[in-house]
């Protein structure tokens, strides 16, 4: 699976950074990590957080999807 969704193992609060680590081939502790790091910077990444959580598909709904 290639696309972008939320993995079922992996998650610790929705799974949106685990969904980004699996698609882009990084670690999910350096995506954690940045999106910690960016959440101290002015913007609005805790509402893009949140807008994903809502958008991605989890991954039995993915998979279902792509059969």
């Amino acid at each position: 699976m290639e696309g972008l969704y939320r993995p079922r193992d992996g998650r610790m609060i929705a799974g949106v950074c685990a969904g980004l680590a699996r698609r882009f081939g990084v670690s999910a502790g350096t995506v954690r990590l940045l999106a910690v790091l960016s959440c101290l910077l002015p913007g609005p990444q805790f509402v893009v957080y949140l807008i994903l959580w809502v958008m991605l598909p989890s991954e039995d709904k993915y998979a279902a999807r792509t059969r």
